[in-house]
């Protein structure tokens, strides 16, 4: 029995769909934009803007920073913790969290032991004097000597105080994290919260297909990082007797096909994305699983942050540009902020792609949306910045 296929023009059209970026970026419901992403990565490189801002932004151009800071701290809409990194998450999917916060347990044991004396202390911290930073734990300590993280001691403590779920944060003051008990972060009706942890595991399983479109097993599993393979495998085929998802074929860039699981009825035609150029960031989701963006756009993306100047092909932290349906290339550039100015280094476009008037004219108005983003005054290109 043949099972549907799916065009690759149709499944990058899909898949960015359920990414927000085939719609205009307006609005200013940055939660709802949280929400239907998942999580959101968060990362300290600002050579420009930070990449959970420039997620956030490249769905709603209105957003500024300021906006994601009461989502946590004062409306408690999202909370912050961990997937494959850090990241902040929608605060009713807080309950499934238990899981995680057992898996960090459980893989903390011997650091746990080690450095029981410091997290007491910590824990007892935090409980008499309220929110703090790792600044106000342990102040003069010295840095381990290669064991757990090579942090702090109390740092270490504070650290698993957060993973294992005992601690959240509070807030963020620049982007130094502020730490309290989580009785006193979380909601309580999240908090009380207990799913069973076939609960979770249907959860996690459903929520990240929803969001991905199709994927296969190994994909439901790494979306959120706390679901295993085998967990997301028995889903799968429990899912498909119970005709909760179907089998589809998926068209990749070079005219292969690889098996997913979908949910019954995708549309096998959709309308063209307004070519309108975003640059995006980095981290962005929809590039987040690099090897699927590979085999959807044809498009190899690594960030050269930890290459060595010499051996890198492009820079230190270049960010994919998507025009439509289709990745065109990638640029270099950064705030220079003492003089307010958005440097663009370079532009890099993927073979097969024309920069025409049109184009040009399109990739300068994100920049220059970018440009605001970054407290960016004026845009200065270096010479020869369009590559061949």
């Amino acid at each position: 029995m043949s099972i549907p296929v799916l065009s690759n023009l149709t499944a990058r059209r899909l898949f960015l769909s359920r990414h927000m970026l085939t719609d205009a970026p307006t609005g200013t419901d940055h939660l709802a934009t949280i929400r239907a992403l998942g999580f959101v990565q968060i990362d300290s490189v600002n050579t420009l803007a930070r990449a959970h801002d420039m997620i956030l932004w490249s769905r709603r151009n209105r957003y500024r920073p300021a906006a994601l800071d009461r989502l946590l701290a004062r409306d408690r809409a999202v909370f912050e913790h961990w997937t494959h990194d850090a990241a902040v998450l929608p605060i009713e999917t807080f309950p499934h969290w238990r899981r995680r916060f057992a898996q960090f347990a459980a893989r903390m044991t011997r650091g746990a032991r080690d450095h029981a004396d410091e997290i007491t202390q910590v824990r007892a911290h935090v409980a008499d004097h309220g929110a703090c930073t790792t600044r106000d734990v342990g102040p003069g300590e010295a840095r381990g000597n290669g064991g757990w993280w090579d942090w702090h001691p109390s740092k270490t403590a504070l650290e698993y105080l957060w993973r294992t779920g005992e601690v959240s944060v509070v807030r963020r003051t620049g982007f130094r994290k502020v730490y309290d008990l989580t009785e006193r972060v979380i909601p309580s009706r999240h908090r009380d919260a207990h799913p069973t942890d076939a609960e979770t595991i249907h959860w996690a399983c459903g929520a990240a297909l929803d969001r991905l479109g199709f994927a296969t097993s190994g994909e439901l599993a790494a979306f959120w990082a706390i679901v295993t393979p085998a967990e997301a495998r028995d889903w799968c085929a429990a899912a498909l007797a119970r005709g909760e998802v179907e089998e589809i074929a998926v068209e990749n860039h070079d005219g292969t096909t690889r098996r997913h699981v979908a949910r019954p009825g995708l549309p096998r035609d959709l309308p063209a994305p307004a070519p309108r150029v975003r640059v995006l960031s980095p981290f962005d989701p929809a590039l987040r699983d690099r090897k699927r963006a590979e085999r959807l756009f044809g498009f190899h993306y690594r960030i050269e942050i930890f290459v060595p100047e010499a051996q890198r092909k492009y820079g230190y932290y270049v960010f994919p540009v998507l025009a439509g349906d289709r990745m065109i290339g990638r640029v270099d550039m950064r705030a220079d902020r003492a003089s307010s100015t958005l440097r663009v280094t370079a532009f890099w476009p993927e073979p097969g792609v024309r920069m025409g008037e049109g184009r040009r004219d399109r990739f300068g108005a994100d920049l220059g949306r970018i440009a605001r983003l970054a407290a960016c005054d004026r845009i200065v290109h270096a010479p020869g910045w369009l590559q061949p």
